[in-house]
């Protein structure tokens, strides 16, 4: 199963990933984190995936 990941050295705390997946993605210490990798079917991740300005967010499979 692919799950999302998100590389904090790259991660500028935008908050895109979060208002487009809140089930998966929230903020911690102003950058994104995984809270929820099991919820990735409950919304778009390729969608936080494509939209991130940073290219932090990436599949681990």
């Amino acid at each position: 199963m692919k799950t999302p990941v998100v590389d904090n050295d790259l991660c500028t705390g935008c908050e895109t990933c979060v208002s487009i997946c809140p089930d998966v993605f929230e903020m911690r210490d102003d950058t994104a984190y995984v809270a929820n990798p099991d919820k990735s079917e409950s919304c778009d991740v390729q969608e936080a995936i494509d939209t991130c300005p940073s290219e932090a967010i990436s599949w681990d499979e």
